[in-house]
């Protein structure tokens, strides 16, 4: 760990954080929520040690990466501009992309608009989401989910914060990483983060400097900016009016563990195994479904999934 390298560089606007090690062909890898460079921190050895430049910033609002104070500063043309101009200072013109959970959705919404940056992409969690015209996606979540439904209770500026800001972020980070429930993430607004179960013992993929490393930079920085994202749904649906239809054009391999909460939503298995992914992800190459694996698959399968990466992205 002590050999990753700390940069910051200027990039769109902000001063991101990047962390790297290796040289070689470039791999960027884009984190999710509530997470930092450091969930990619087993990738970047892995890959490195394999001959590759294993890239990991922390995205905009996260960790110690600039975290602008509008809303309307976390659309998907912002994150992907971040990343645009990181790899342009840099001087990397193609990159390997290797996303999860909203790094995941970055990594999709990057190949929609700069296919000709990425030599192949490795995502993990969220499959593509096709742009629905007739239905705006909040309304969608509501419909489905109901208001409890965690991307809803985002919306509200400043409530999820409070509510997140009376418990230990220490404790909220396990709550989060430690969760295992392989059903939508629901947040009632009585009962609020007690229905999400404290964990007995820490796996043993994550460890108590882990979740402190994750606590101290959240204290820092707070949640506005990562939860910015999630307000930023119905924005990005009427910016992304231009790509509807569209199809990701580069070679993809796609993972998730059966647990994940996102696999279980309604209709996403069946979306990923019955053609829909296929048929808007045409060079799809690869669905891999790990078996008694949740959602940080990443972190909680560091090494299979760094195997599963480097395989793939070596024949290109």
């Amino acid at each position: 760990m002590e050999k990753i390298e700390h940069t910051t560089v200027a990039t769109n606007g902000i001063n991101m954080h990047v962390a790297s090690i290796g040289t070689g062909p470039a791999v960027l890898f884009i984190h999710g929520f509530p997470e930092l460079w450091y969930s990619w921190r087993n990738q970047l050895l892995y890959l490195s040690s394999r001959g590759y430049r294993a890239i990991a910033p922390d995205l905009r609002g996260y960790g110690d990466t600039d975290a602008p104070p509008s809303v309307t500063s976390y659309t998907a043309l912002h994150l992907v501009g971040d990343l645009i101009g990181l790899l342009d200072k840099l001087g990397i013109h193609q990159v390997f992309l290797v996303g999860h959970d909203w790094g995941a959705l970055i990594a999709w919404y990057f190949c929609l608009f700069r296919p000709d940056r990425v030599k192949a992409l490795v995502n993990m969690s969220v499959p593509f989401p096709p742009r629905n015209p007739a239905v705006r996606p909040l309304n969608n979540f509501r419909a489905v989910y109901g208001d409890d439904y965690y991307i809803c209770r985002f919306q509200e500026p400043g409530e999820i914060e409070e509510e997140f800001a009376q418990i230990d972020t220490a404790r909220l980070m396990k709550k989060f990483l430690c969760l295992r429930i392989p059903k939508p993430l629901c947040i009632p607004k009585d009962t609020g983060l007690s229905t999400l179960p404290d964990p007995s013992a820490l796996p043993s993929w994550l460890s108590e400097e882990d979740v402190n490393y994750y606590a101290s930079k959240f204290n820092q920085k707070g949640f506005t900016g990562p939860v910015n994202y999630y307000r930023c749904w119905d924005l990005n649906w009427e910016l992304m009016a231009p790509w509807t239809g569209v199809q990701i054009k580069v070679p993809v391999k796609y993972i998730v563990g059966d647990q994940d909460l996102v696999y279980n939503n309604k209709g996403t298995k069946e979306y990923i195994h019955n053609g829909g992914f296929k048929k808007y992800v045409p060079y799809l190459q690869d669905v891999v479904v790990m078996e008694g694996v949740a959602h940080f698959i990443n972190q909680e399968k560091a090494e299979e999934v760094g195997a599963h990466i480097y395989e793939f992205i070596k024949k290109f």
